[in-house]
């Protein structure tokens, strides 16, 4: 049943943050993140069965605390949304079971949501500073686990165009600053020392596909390859030039996705680039797009800062616009590791 207004809890676990949010149809009311950076930090990279065992301990808090923020009591909702997939599977079974049981103790329509479709429908929350773009446009999401650029029409009609056939871009720069001894995750750590480097000082393959897929794993090994020869003949070859090797390996990455950009809104005749996910966060990446919608004649769309990384308020914009559209699910939809658009 299609509500006047609609207040919405959402509920995001699809890798390492357990995240709580509450909507106002459009507004977000609270945007609450439980991260677990300190319990993956010793491994450099997440350890899928430890976010699982930690969603279950926090999950409750951080819904109770979106509540609490929000000012909502539990039996003013309207909806529960949840993201069904793609991430880690155990992590998205916790939020999933939780949402269910929620929804089905209040008797409340059931929402799944595609996550990456969170991403991009993270620019229509409602907010006074920022427009809205308007379809059809390219899509962009750049995250530690996706690399995809979209047709997208509407709401929930996104038509794939390309996709990383290796890594995502976030993970190469996870990965590649493990190499050099960063600590996880290494993007953020990476943006900010490149930034005093130079990003010509080293070459590092850019590859050449066909279409609109991009490779991230042969950078990533040319990178670690690279590394391995120069500390044979200097140990302490890294520790002086990281500033260099981090805007390098930088530059590459995003060359890499910006050509795929340039082609896909050339050929696809749109002017209008979306973009979403953590690595959306990047100055580099948002330097590079300006640059280009300035001799391009695009319009970039960026998510607010607090709307890049993972978080449950992307999950209530979406489900917003399926409840506009009367779609919902029901407690036999599984979560799924792997979810088609």
């Amino acid at each position: 049943m299609l509500h006047k207004t609609n207040y919405i809890l959402a509920i995001e676990s699809s890798c390492d943050d357990t995240a709580a949010a509450v909507l106002h149809d459009r507004k977000v009311l609270s945007n609450c993140i439980a991260n677990q950076d300190l319990i993956h930090k010793a491994y450099g990279g997440i350890v899928p069965e430890l976010a699982s065992r930690a969603h279950q301990s926090k999950i409750i808090p951080v819904v109770e605390q979106a509540l609490a923020e929000a000012n909502i009591d539990k039996k003013e909702l309207t909806a529960i949304a949840y993201t069904q997939g793609p991430g880690l599977l155990g992590s998205l079974l916790v939020g999933s079971a939780f949402a269910k049981s929620l929804a089905l103790s209040l008797a409340l329509p059931l929402i799944p949501i595609h996550h990456m479709q969170g991403h991009l429908l993270a620019h229509f929350i409602e907010d006074e500073n920022q427009n809205t773009p308007l379809f059809p446009f390219l899509g962009v999401t750049l995250s530690g686990g996706h690399t995809q650029l979209l047709l997208v029409k509407d709401y929930f009609d996104m038509e794939p165009l390309g996709t990383t056939l290796d890594d995502a871009i976030g993970e190469a720069f996870d990965k590649c600053g493990k190499r050099m001894g960063l600590g996880y995750p290494a993007g953020p750590q990476i943006d900010q020392l490149a930034q005093k480097g130079n990003p010509h000082r080293f070459d590092f393959p850019i590859p050449k596909l066909k279409g609109y897929d991009v490779s991230y794993s042969g950078v990533k090994t040319a990178f670690t390859n690279f590394i391995h020869k120069k500390e044979q003949k200097d140990p302490n070859f890294v520790r002086m030039h990281r500033n260099d090797l981090c805007a390098s390996l930088q530059y590459t990455l995003i060359q890499i996705i910006l050509h795929k950009i340039e082609k896909a809104a050339n050929e696809k005749h749109l002017n209008q680039i979306v973009i979403g996910g953590g690595v959306a966060a990047n100055s580099e990446i948002r330097k590079q797009l300006d640059i280009k919608a300035l001799a391009r004649g695009w319009e970039v769309f960026y998510p607010p800062l607090a709307y890049t990384t993972d978080n449950a308020a992307m999950i209530g914009i979406a489900a917003y616009y399926k409840l506009q559209q009367n779609h919902s699910g029901s407690l036999s939809d599984s979560a799924q590791a792997r979810l088609k658009m």
